[in-house]
């Protein structure tokens, strides 16, 4: 298996795919941190893509540096949490999110990961890979 982490932290932006009915939708979205396959996002209750993910968590998260060596696409289910403890991480690890959300306790401040199901890579010099954890 790919340590993706290590690609996630060096290019913690990326876009994020989710379905909206029968339409495909993408947005930037940051990285925040991973726990063995779960890989960690936050977002506001208030936005659609919190309705989206309620009501289909197939979703996938694409990455890559600079020089498009290796593109990263990591795929599987999102699932939200109210996990105060992971609130806090990600407010203290990211000071923009928390000028945004400013404590753990405000309730339109959701976390959720991706449950990792594949893990698919690009590279010029070694082509597609797909690998499953």
């Amino acid at each position: 298996m790919i340590n993706f982490t290590e690609i996630l932290k060096s290019n913690p932006s990326g876009v994020l795919a989710t379905q909206d009915g029968s339409k495909v939708k993408t947005r930037v979205f940051q990285y925040l941190f991973a726990d063995g396959n779960k890989i960690y996002f936050c977002t506001n209750s208030e936005k659609p893509v919190y309705a989206q993910l309620q009501k289909n968590p197939n979703v996938s998260f694409c990455t890559y540096p600079q020089n498009f060596t290796p593109v990263l696409s990591i795929n599987g289910k999102a699932v939200f949490v109210e996990d105060k403890a992971l609130k806090t991480r990600a407010l203290d690890e990211n000071p923009p999110i928390k000028g945004i959300y400013q404590t753990a306790d405000n309730p339109i401040f959701k976390i959720f990961y991706i449950e990792v199901e594949e893990v698919e890579t690009f590279s010029f010099a070694e082509g597609p890979k797909t690998y499953t954890p």
